[in-house]
């Protein structure tokens, strides 16, 4: 009876992989996503960023999150990666573009060295870019 139901969880596994798999593949090609400008941006501290923002952020940050906000001709990015154990983490922005149909922006969370000497507290990091609002464009994130 066990294996059964093992074998019924793993067709059932299979089979949801498989459905994920196939969709993603329809809607990857579906858009244009040919670079059609690099974007200019300022990563942003903390007192530079809207109340609003920062708002949000806090009421977020216990885990990863990807936040848009437009405020007049800007709009701000907030790529967030959740509760690490330890101080150390960077945030590095590889792209940040245009196509036709979209922002795309690209982030990497860097972990502490294993010889870096880091704070052993909790903490949250997250980056907060500033660029300028292009109409009505969804941001994606990879």
């Amino acid at each position: 009876m066990r294996k059964k139901r093992l074998k019924k969880y793993l067709c059932l596994a299979i089979t949801l992989t498989i459905t994920m798999l196939l969709l993603s593949g329809c809607t990857a090609g579906s858009g244009d996503s040919e670079r059609l400008r690099e974007l200019d941006f300022t990563v942003l501290g903390e007192n530079e960023q809207p109340d609003t923002l920062k708002e949000i952020i806090g009421e977020k940050r216990t885990s990863p999150f990807q936040i848009s906000y437009v405020l007049g001709e800007d709009l701000y990015i907030a790529v967030g990666y959740g509760e690490q154990a330890s101080g150390g983490y960077s945030i590095s922005v590889n792209d940040l573009y245009e196509t036709a149909d979209a922002i795309v922006i690209d982030t990497t969370l860097t972990g502490p060295g294993s010889a870096e000497n880091v704070t052993q507290v909790v903490t949250y990091p997250y980056i907060v870019i500033k660029t300028e609002n292009i109409a009505d464009k969804p941001i994606v994130f990879q």
